[in-house]
């Protein structure tokens, strides 16, 4: 069996100092179970190209199995488990106690569960449940697993439509991926109606083969309802609904703020500048030109936060609710949001001409677009204006309205030059500039989907981001200097392999990347810019997008490699997400603005909460992903049999994946429909070949498609092929072996399975600061 990661126990001799070789960096990892690159820097003492050589050599020992990605903290050796993980029920051993399996992890061990003595009759795990828990050594040496929390539904709870039969009640799974098929019994189900949602949970087995029996839970609703989509997404992923009686008790006695402990901030003309639908408004922005004679050409920028952590008090009802939520989810016909709306959209909400409580930031920076100095503030504000990004850039393109025509002169060009300054400093830093081509699902009274159209990309979105990005490592920046504990916004550089596979890719167009070359911003930079005005701009985009590691919370600082940051933070959106609220305590109490700062019992659960949120954060992007193909399915539902084109997005060893053109959606071409030959996945030139002919499907092909079938209770789309593929490559090797139609039951190998959707379908990979409602991610 693999061997897990032994606890923290006494401290450890320091190892010795210097890039350490291959076989000291496994013993110091078999000793310690897991590191991240910066605390074996540490460690070893490294810097400079030591601390690089450290990078390569963890990437090798990666590439050939030594060593396995654990989460947040980075490395560990192969079969290692960590503190606390989200598992899989995956079977039973002979004593029947139940096996849990880490989610990530091919090497990943079997763990026993611990028995959950609390748990109530009939909510114990079960098999296919999902769970967080935390991994103990026992006495003997083994290690066993103890749940923390049920996560998203469970195997033995499904959500399903009814549909009657003249014998038989059946509820048939929403979820594509499922199987499982429950009957109900019939005098049970006699109240139902042929496609109602509901929720059912497994009693039992009608026999070796026929489908579950079932107990209905609940009725959730009707498949015809145009806004079950979201209603399955928040069910099918475990989002939690609504807020407890004391929470909402909290939320309604709250009272407006004062100037007590405050500073005065009302005569600052801060304005809010969000998409045109957006109910709660977190933050507010100014600009003005230093005055200050040793910074000529220097302007100050102000940005002004809800303070939030004035409402919801460390350990209320308030705090617990939304420490569980871990932030609020927007799907395109409704939020299920992190507070109730007496806080979200009244009180803590930057509302135009309001009172309101703000943790703001004062900053400073030089003509040259560099930081120079920075303070925070607990204040009081009054939010000058509510503008939309539209409206904000219409008046700064020379239309403005009758509300932005006021501002124009004295707010709004002021802060389009602050952001002039702020550029420079930015093309310094050479962040990645991956463009992300985002949709927006336009729903109308009905709750039906009335159109789906490309997201605008402004100029004002990208100096809001600016603006946050610049006040978000503020707040991290203090914190550091203060010592003060703090949960870090990170993100890594790519992978091995993900680059290997890059590097792939690339070969089969042609493009340049020298092998060994260090994956740094500004050389992905210059090969999108090099392939920008190219047919193949889009897909290189998707394809460098979706070499990018996943951004994620953690208590222990990496940096964030697309910002190309050495430090930052979440700040910015206290009211849709609790990394934000903790950062708010923490500056509260590093700073001495109040009493209701960061506690004690807040520092001890940090690490824990980083995982809590990290996971929330993901659940939520899985459900808006899910949401968001329904709707996009019911769109198209009374189009099947039109022709589209697109591109193809992805490619396995069982089909295509194309995304349209005209919606961004993206559905399957089965291999079994591409013509008369067999079909060979060539993973290396992510392509699908023909065996006899070598015709190729490459990624990235435009393609002209027929939509076979369209399902909005799954999201599913299927496509017939119309287009011709493309001509063999003579200087390829002719694959020998091939499938068609039965295809494989899972996707090829190589790093671009399946279609490229950034880690969320139709979304960009999160490897910015959070996407601003509506806006683009940062």
């Amino acid at each position: 069996m693999a061997r897990p990661k032994h606890p923290k126990s006494a401290p450890k001799a320091r190892p010795p100092q210097g890039l350490p070789d291959r076989d000291t960096l496994l013993a110091y990892l078999h000793e310690h179970g897991e590191a991240d690159r910066a605390g074996l820097a540490q460690v070893f003492g490294l810097k400079g190209a030591d601390r690089r050589a450290l990078r390569q050599m963890l990437q090798a020992l990666e590439a050939e199995g030594a060593l396995g990605r654990r989460g947040r903290k980075g490395f560990a050796e192969t079969g290692t488990l960590p503190e606390v993980g989200v598992v899989d029920v995956v079977e039973r051993n002979p004593d029947g106690d139940l096996l849990v399996k880490l989610t990530k992890g091919e090497d990943a061990p079997l763990v026993v569960l611990a028995p959950d003595r609390k748990a109530e009759a009939g909510q114990a795990p079960g098999l296919g449940d999902r769970l967080l828990v935390r991994f103990e050594k026992l006495p003997g040496g083994e290690f066993e697993a103890r749940l923390i929390k049920r996560l998203g539904q469970s195997a033995h709870r499904l959500l399903g439509v009814i549909r009657k039969a003249r014998r038989e009640v059946r509820v048939e799974p929403v979820d594509r991926r499922s199987k499982d098929t429950l009957v109900l019994d019939a005098a049970e189900g006699e109240a139902l109606r042929d496609g109602d949602l509901v929720l059912a949970q497994v009693t039992g087995s009608t026999g070796r083969y026929g489908p579950h029996k079932g107990k209905l839970l609940e009725v959730v609703g009707r498949e015809d309802d145009p806004r079950a989509a979201s209603l399955i997404a928040i069910h099918t992923h475990g989002i939690p609904m609504g807020f407890s009686p004391a929470a909402e008790a909290e939320a309604e006695a709250a009272q407006p703020p004062t100037l007590q402990g405050r500073e005065d901030l009302r005569a600052v003309p801060l304005i809010t500048i969000d998409p045109a639908d957006a109910r709660d408004h977190d933050d507010a922005v100014y600009a003005e030109p230093d005055k200050e004679p040793g910074n000529p050409g220097g302007w100050i920028a102000w940005v002004a936060i809800a303070d939030v952590a004035a409402y919801v008090r460390p350990g209320s009802a308030l705090d617990v609710v939304a420490r569980e939520k871990g932030n609020s989810v927007y799907f395109p016909d409704r939020v299920e949001p992190m507070l109730p709306e007496r806080l979200s959209n009244g009180l803590c909400s930057l509302r135009e001409g309001e009172n309101r409580a703000t943790l703001a930031v004062r900053m400073v920076f030089g003509a040259d677009g560099r930081k120079r100095s920075h303070r925070f503030v607990r204040g009081l504000m009054r939010s000058a204006a509510k503008l939309s990004y539209e409206q904000a850039q219409a008046a700064i393109d020379g239309q403005p309205d009758e509300k932005t025509g006021p501002l124009l002169e004295g707010v709004i060009k002021p802060l389009w030059a602050a952001y002039a300054v702020l550029k420079k400093g930015r093309n310094i830093r050479s962040p990645l500039a991956i463009e992300s081509a985002e949709r927006k699902i336009t729903i109308n009274r009905e709750g039906e989907v009335a159109a789906i159209t490309p997201r605008a990309s402004l100029e004002a979105h990208r100096l809001i981001e600016e603006f946050m990005i610049q006040a978000n490592v503020c707040a991290a920046e203090t914190l550091e200097a203060k010592r003060t504990p703090l949960i870090y916004r990170i993100h890594d550089a790519p992978s091995q392999e993900k680059l290997q596979a890059l590097v792939d890719f690339l070969g089969t167009m042609n493009i340049p990347w020298t092998k060994g070359e260090a994956p740094r911003t500004e050389r992905f930079n210059r090969l999108l810019a090099d392939t920008r005005e190219t047919p193949n701009a889009e897909i290189v985009n998707e394809v460098v997008l979706r070499t990018q590691m996943q951004a994620i919370y953690s208590t222990e600082n990496i940096g964030h490699y697309g910002l190309n940051l050495d430090r930052y933070a979440h700040f910015t959106s206290p009211i849709r997400r609790y990394a934000d609220l903790i950062v708010h305590r923490a500056l509260i109490k590093a700073l001495g603005l109040g009493d209701d700062g960061l506690t004690d019992r807040d520092i001890a659960t940090l690490k824990e909460t980083a995982e809590r949120i990290t996971f929330a954060e993901r659940r939520a992007m899985a459900a808006e992903r899910d949401a968001t193909d329904r709707y996009v399915a019911a769109f198209l539902s009374d189009r099947v049999g039109a022709e589209f084109d697109g591109k193809i997005t992805g490619v396995t060893r069982f089909g295509l994946f194309v995304r349209l053109a005209e919606t961004g959606a993206d559905g399957l071409v089965p291999v079994s429909t591409l013509g008369g030959e067999y079909f060979v996945h060539d993973d290396r030139a992510h392509a699908l070949v023909g065996e006899r002919t070598g015709a190729r499907w490459p990624l990235g092909m435009t393609v002209r498609v027929r939509l076979r079938e369209a399902t909005p209770l799954t999201g599913g789309l299927l496509f017939d092929m119309l287009s011709e593929p493309m001509p063999a490559d003579p200087n390829a090797p002719r694959p020998r072996l091939g499938m068609r139609g039965r295809g494989d039951r899972g996707p090829g190998g190589g790093a671009f399975k399946g279609p490229l959707r950034g880690g969320q379908p139709g979304r960009p990979k999160n490897i910015r600061n959070g996407r601003k409602k509506g806006g683009p991610r940062r």
